[in-house]
Parts: C-alpha cells; sequence; structure tokens
C-alpha cells in the first residue's frame, strides 16, 4: 500500500486510472476509524443528515435499492430499516470497507460486492432507487459514474446523494476549502496521528463541479433535480433526482 498523505489535485485526481487508485489506497487506510472520524468530521451531524435523506425517498413497495461506494455500510442498513421487504445491494471498490460493512450486516435482504461506481455490472434498468454518501466526488469519472446511475435506475426511479459541496461563488469555495482543511487535518490529528492524511479531501473538491455545473451533468444523463437540501451553510449537500427517461 502506497504510504502517502499529501495529495496533489492534477497527479492524483485529474486522471481517472489514477484517482481510482489514490482513493482505493486512502479509504483502506482510513476504514477502522472511518466510522469515528466522519460523525466529527460534520460535528455529529452526518448520521441525521443520512437519516433524513434515506426518509426522503419516496415510499415504494418492495424496492430494489443499490448504495454506491457504501463503505462501512451505514446507509445500506438505514436503507433496510426504511424498506424491510426490499432488496438492498451495497457496492464498494475497497476491501477493507467491505469487510467492516459485512462483519457488522445483520438483514437478510442486505448484500454487499466490490464494484466500480462506473461500471457496476448490474443488469440495466434494475434498481428502484440508487443511493451515496460521499460517493459522486469519490468517481474517478464523474460523467461516467452519473451515466452508470442512469443506466441501472428504473424509469422514474430516484437517486438520492450526500456529499461536500461546491458553491459557485469562487471566494467563497476558496473560503470553504480552507475551514474543511483545517478541520480534517485536526481529525487526522487525533485519529492516526497525521494531519496531512485527509488533504485528500480538499484535493478532490478542486475537481469536483460547483453545484450549477453538477445540476447541469445530472440533467445530460437524464436525471431530474427534484429536491435538495443544503447542510453546515452550504458546504454540503443533499441532492434527489429522478430518471426522466
Amino acid at each position: 500500500m502506497t504510504q502517502r498523505f499529501e495529495f496533489d489535485p492534477q497527479a492524483d485526481f485529474a486522471d481517472p486510472a489514477r484517482k481510482q487508485e489514490v482513493t482505493r489506497d486512502v479509504f483502506q487506510r482510513l476504514a477502522p476509524a472511518y466510522d469515528r472520524f466522519t460523525p466529527g468530521l460534520s460535528f455529529w451531524r452526518d448520521r441525521s443528515w443520512k437519516r433524513d435523506m434515506i426518509q426522503g425517498l419516496p415510499p415504494t413497495s418492495q424496492p430494489a435499492c443499490l448504495d454506491l461506494a457504501c463503505g462501512t455500510g451505514d446507509l445500506c442498513f438505514l436503507l433496510a430499516k426504511r424498506f424491510p421487504t426490499g432488496r438492498i445491494v451495497g457496492t464498494d471498490i475497497t476491501d477493507a470497507m467491505l469487510e467492516l460493512a459485512r462483519s457488522r450486516n445483520q438483514y437478510a435482504n442486505v448484500t454487499f460486492d466490490n464494484a466500480d461506481m462506473m461500471n457496476t455490472g448490474l443488469p440495466a434498468a434494475s434498481f428502484d432507487l440508487v443511493t451515496g454518501g460521499y460517493a459522486l466526488r469519490n468517481a474517478p469519472d464523474l460523467d461516467r459514474a452519473l451515466a452508470e446511475i442512469a443506466r441501472v435506475l428504473k424509469p422514474g426511479g430516484t437517486a438520492a446523494f450526500l456529499d461536500f459541496s461546491n458553491p459557485p461563488q469562487p471566494p467563497l469555495r476558496k473560503l470553504y476549502k480552507l475551514l474543511l482543511h483545517l478541520w480534517a487535518s485536526v481529525w487526522g490529528l487525533a485519529l492516526y496521528g497525521n494531519p496531512k492524511l485527509f488533504t485528500y479531501i480538499t484535493a478532490s473538491l478542486h475537481a469536483f463541479p460547483d453545484r450549477v455545473e453538477l445540476r447541469r451533468r445530472f440533467a445530460a444523463q437524464g436525471l431530474s433535480l427534484t429536491a435538495s437540501h443544503l447542510h453546515m451553510f452550504g458546504m454540503l449537500e443533499t441532492v434527489y433526482v429522478q430518471k426522466t427517461g
């Protein structure tokens, strides 16, 4: 495993193959303490945002649900509680995360697979609901990931995502990145003894589109925005989209 603690937006995130390699490496290292870091970084609001996102999904009888970049499985378990007669599939490319998710799974209707969000290998139009917590920003190629989401969603199906958000105003975007970098450094030092480990978050945001452009990218894949909610003064956002075709 590559022991690196600083990330270059151009060298590490501009090339999809390199971004996937770096992302997998980072999350292999983060896995043991990931469920402590994520709530702390969000001032312990992450769990409530995720609960609200799942509760905001349309009521569906026995839905087929896909959670992308499922990590340790928290969204999959929330989906299982919300839709006890549904089928939930969680996918991730990081074995350490999947091992933790499987060890914590208490639901017979939840399964986990190692799969790339840009090419899941799942049948077309096979899911009623698609979700992702901090998934889209980590996609090696965002447009390919959105195309895959549109492909696996049934017509009229809904997708919901929670992620860090880039405001369209450059000064505000710069301020958010600075604040995020400082706060993430505190948690990197506290949990791993190295404040530079979480520089991958701000580095990944350099290539992530702002909120206006993200909506355009959704629309280009036939995914129509139906609702959105900002969190922490706009530093994060929950978005809901529906497959229109």
